[in-house]
């Protein structure tokens, strides 16, 4: 794969072996959610040696990489965060953090910021360039937090963007659209509170057993079976379920039950979760159930000015249609509510793993197209900051 930087730009063969270098380094000591301490320390001193404005703290453990100065502020955005699942493959470069592995590509994402870094270092930008490397984003957690962080409205980005690799595209092509990209989603928790009894006198407790087994499917049903693109769309998945203890002396008397509710827009999520609540409350009203939201997501949508940026840098590249929006969800989606932002999406192979797979693992490939088509999208942000 190749596609030509402006010729103010050049990413040199040792740059691009560095990149690669640090998503191994990145790749074997990764950190779930709010944890990414090791992470956010070898990435700030990263940018320090290459002379950037470090701020960390950002929101948590989030970094931001200052270069250049101007009138205006562009933003980048890769992440910090890995996953809670063991690593199902061997490479040298593999998990040595049991359990926690790099399965969704935020190593390739932060290494492919650093290559941007690396080029910024040696010929500074016309306008003002923000690389932030943002925490906790699996949880749809790590935007927020970035975004209350006071030190964040200090630097005033005027454009927001970012990618992510999409297996089961070509390797190298693009998924880039205007609208919508990617769906909200947010999770139930669900708690019963019940009185337990022996098993032989069930009678005399409260179970909430039968309450779980017919809330599993009426959750189900509240999905609707439409295209990811058609603003009704929704779907409701049961992810988790448990039941007292195990044990067969005992009939249970508490039990969870955790749901992802999923809709292309923010404004249909709060007509699903309205109905998932009283469906809820209706079926298990005996047990005053307690329910909380975790992991909630803002549907991510490409506005129009920063899209048209993306599209410049992308120019030359294979494209494919049909791609997005996506079911999964990104927190990157939340900066969109307050910024001019867009999410372009490279493929990283028709035989990839897909995302969050125990075997998944970025294609070190993608890190110089990546970082080309971030140089590009500075060098006419930058030439619109001068006009």
């Amino acid at each position: 794969m190749t596609y030509p930087l402006p010729k103010a730009w050049s990413l040199s063969p040792e740059i691009r072996a560095e990149a690669v270098a640090l998503r191994h380094e990145l790749h074997r000591c990764p950190e779930v959610s709010g944890a990414e301490h090791e992470t956010a320390k070898r990435i700030a001193q990263g940018m320090r040696d290459l002379g950037a404005e470090v701020i960390e703290g950002l929101g948590g453990t989030g970094v931001a990489a200052v270069f250049g100065a101007g009138t205006k502020t562009l933003m980048i955005r890769a992440e910090l965060d890995a996953l809670p699942i063991v690593e199902d493959f061997g490479p040298a470069y593999r998990s040595q953090n049991e359990g926690v592995g790099h399965l969704c590509g935020h190593d390739g994402h932060m290494a492919t910021l650093y290559a941007v870094a690396c080029v910024l270092a040696q010929q500074a930008p016309a306008c003002r360039v923000v690389l932030v490397f943002q925490p906790a984003e699996e949880t749809g957690q790590g935007a927020r937090a970035v975004m209350a962080d006071p030190t964040f409205a200090a630097l005033t980005p005027d454009l927001a963007i970012s990618l992510h690799n999409l297996p089961k595209l070509p390797l190298g092509s693009v998924a880039l659209q205007e609208g919508p990209v990617a769906c909200a989603s947010r999770g139930l928790h669900i708690r019963f509170t019940g009185q337990t009894s022996h098993a032989a006198r069930p009678e005399n407790g409260r179970s909430p057993g039968l309450v779980l087994s017919e809330l599993i499917p009426a959750l189900g049903a509240l999905s609707r079976d439409l295209p990811t693109e058609d603003p009704g769309f929704r779907l409701c998945t049961v992810t988790h379920a448990r039941l007292g203890v195990p044990s067969f002396g005992i009939s249970p008397g508490e039990a969870e039950l955790q749901v992802t509710l999923r809709t292309l827009l923010n404004s249909e999520m709060s007509a699903l979760e309205a109905e998932a609540r009283a469906l809820i409350e209706t079926s298990s009203a005996a047990f005053t159930p307690d329910i909380t939201i975790h992991d909630a997501f803002s549907h991510s949508v490409n506005a129009p000015e920063a899209t048209a940026l993306l599209e410049e840098a992308v120019r030359g590249l294979p494209r494919v249609e049909g791609a997005i929006p996506m079911r999964p969800s990104e927190d990157f989606g939340l900066f969109g509510t307050e910024i001019p932002a867009a999410m372009l999406f490279l493929g990283s192979g028709e035989d990839q793993p897909d995302l969050h797979n125990p075997d998944f693992d970025f294609p070190d490939a993608l890190i110089p197209l990546g970082a080309e088509i971030f140089l590009n999208a500075i060098e006419a942000f930058c030439q619109g900051d001068r006009m």
